[in-house]
Parts: structure tokens; C-alpha cells; sequence
């Protein structure tokens, strides 16, 4: 999957880096004032849309309220079964986990790949064990901001290794994103900036 990303970060360089070479190989003396400002313009413009634009704030607009499963949490009390339970149920790969009675403090997060890891690969019954024994503590979480760029936090995922991460502000915890929310973020910028330099090429700008 990573080498895929880097065919595509790569050839939406190369494509871009031609154009806006393409738009200044004129030397300026050799052409009249007013054209050499609508190339300026043009190229700025490009660069000014650029790669790597999209933040995560933008994901969670586009995913709507709730729609991401962030409102959904367990305690460090629950069973590790009633919290695998409501992830089936809502369709979701991790739940936030709180402290019992203090459901705006995160104490971690609880994912498939914990419950896989330290109860089905152990052997463990996820009736008796609770939440807390297996969920990633708060102080060892990966997190990201609204303003966090997808492709950084694209990075952060895949070098920790990890398929969810929480979106915190000042406030807290508003939002949960996907390694699928951040694929699909990254492919859509990069197809809108391919169209944006064709449309350049043909005379759109």
C-alpha cells in the first residue's frame, strides 16, 4: 500500500513540477508585461492550490456529525465483550474508552486489533477481562489536530502501524479518523489537482 501512495505522491509531482517549469521557461524580457503577468498569476495560482492542501478538519466535514463512531465510548470498567458488541453493532473498527463517570476525559482507545491481540491470539475470556487490562492508554495515544495535514497524519498512521486516530483540540476529543478516511481524502486531492493542471494545460486558467 505505501508504495502505491508514493507512485501517486511521485507522478502528481512530476505532472505538476512540468507544467509550472513549462509556464516560466520564457524569459520574461522577451515578452510583453502584460503576458508575462498572467503566467505569474497562473503559476501562482497552481501552487497556491498545491498538494498536500487537505486537513483533517476537512475529513471530518465531509464525514458529518457522528458519522465517523466518535461519540461512541466504553469505560475501562466495561467487558472487553460489550465493547467488541457495540463496534459490531455500529459498524466501527475502535471505541473511545473514558473513566467511569467522566465520559469528556479519554483514558484510551480499544480497537479490533486489541481485541484480537490480547484476547483471542492469548486466549483470554473478553467477558472477564476488562477494557482498561488491553485498551492503548491515553498517555501512549497517536493523536492529530483539526488543522493536522491528511498526508501527516497519513504518515503517522502508517508508521505507528495503526488503523484509527483520534482528532483533538483545545477542547478534546472531536473526532475519530480512519486509514480509509485518509486514503480516500489523498486520492480525491490528488485527482481535483490533476484536473486543475489539465485544466491549465488547456487553456482553463
Amino acid at each position: 500500500m505505501q508504495g502505491g501512495f508514493k507512485q501517486i505522491f511521485s507522478h502528481g509531482s512530476i505532472l505538476k513540477s512540468a507544467v509550472l517549469r513549462h509556464v516560466r521557461l520564457v524569459s520574461p524580457v522577451s515578452r510583453p508585461f502584460m503576458f508575462v503577468r498572467q503566467e505569474t498569476t497562473s503559476a501562482a495560482r497552481i501552487e497556491e492550490h498545491g498538494f498536500e492542501s487537505t486537513k483533517i478538519s476537512d475529513i471530518l466535514k465531509g464525514k458529518g456529525k457522528g458519522a465517523d463512531g466518535s461519540w461512541l465510548w466504553c469505560t475501562t470498567d466495561d467487558s472487553v465483550y460489550d465493547a467488541v458488541k457495540s463496534m459490531t453493532q455500529h459498524n466501527v473498527g475502535a471505541l473511545v474508552v473514558v473513566k467511569p463517570g467522566e465520559n469528556k476525559s479519554i483514558a484510551g482507545i480499544i480497537t479490533e486489533r486489541d481485541y484480537l491481540r490480547k484476547i483471542i491470539v492469548q486466549g483470554r475470556s473478553s467477558k472477564s477481562t476488562k477494557v482498561g487490562d488491553i485498551m492503548t492508554e491515553e498517555n501512549k495515544l497517536i493523536t492529530v489536530t483539526p488543522e493536522t495535514k491528511v498526508l501527516k497524519a497519513m504518515q503517522l498512521m502508517t508508521d505507528n502501524r495503526i488503523r484509527h486516530i483520534p482528532v483533538i483540540d483545545q477542547t478534546g476529543m472531536i473526532g475519530m479518523v480512519s486509514i480509509g478516511d485518509v486514503v480516500r481524502a489523498v486520492l480525491s486531492e490528488h485527482r481535483e489537482e490533476l484536473n486543475r493542471l489539465n485544466a491549465f494545460i488547456q487553456g482553463g486558467y
